[in-house]
């Protein structure tokens, strides 16, 4: 699972402000190790996973689902993941499934596989609990990037993803500018 310092770097801020060891972190009162599980984080990480989930809804209004490939590594990606996790519906996701400490037990060894398999693979990613309909507050869960491709891939392969284009069309994304 990611630490705070790499949430922190994640978001845009400097190595000078937090520091995962206390360094220069410690300078200012702030030590990214000793922050926990903050919900404050976790809530400014999904704000920057929401401009990944932006982009992943379009391409599913406008790509058929089963042409989509959404890393290189999409066959091993889901041959590993229906091997380990062969009963999990991707449906309609439970968050006792991802987040529940035995869950996490399951979950964090077969995240570690990937470490360098794919980049970026502990970065918060949000995910649609219900594949049905698009992301909103209330339909999704933030996960590591590796469990989002494994749902996605999933879904994406056993067509649990083939109604979004007819029940959706592609938004323009919001350019952000810079102040």
């Amino acid at each position: 699972m990611p630490t705070q310092a790499e949430i922190f770097a994640e978001l845009g801020i400097p190595g000078n402000v937090v520091t995962a060891s206390g360094g220069a972190g410690a300078a200012s009162g702030i030590n990214a190790d000793e922050l926990g599980n903050d919900s404050t984080m976790e809530g400014m990480w999904a704000m920057k996973a929401m401009e990944h989930a932006e982009i992943h809804f379009n391409l599913l209004c406008a790509v058929d689902p089963k042409l989509l490939r959404l890393t290189p590594k999409d066959d091993l990606i889901y041959q590993e993941f229906r091997k380990e996790f062969s009963d999990l519906s991707v449906a309609k996701l439970k968050e006792e499934d991802l987040k529940s400490p035995a869950a996490k037990e399951k979950w964090r060894p077969f995240c570690m596989k990937f470490e360098k398999e794919v980049e970026d693979y502990s970065f918060a990613t949000l995910v649609r609990i219900d594949p049905f309909d698009e992301y909103s507050e209330s339909n999704t869960i933030l996960v590591t990037r590796i469990q989002f491709f494994c749902i996605e891939i999933s879904r994406n392969r056993e067509g649990q993803n083939d109604s979004i284009r007819g029940k959706f069309k592609p938004k323009p994304r919001t350019k952000k500018t810079k102040q």
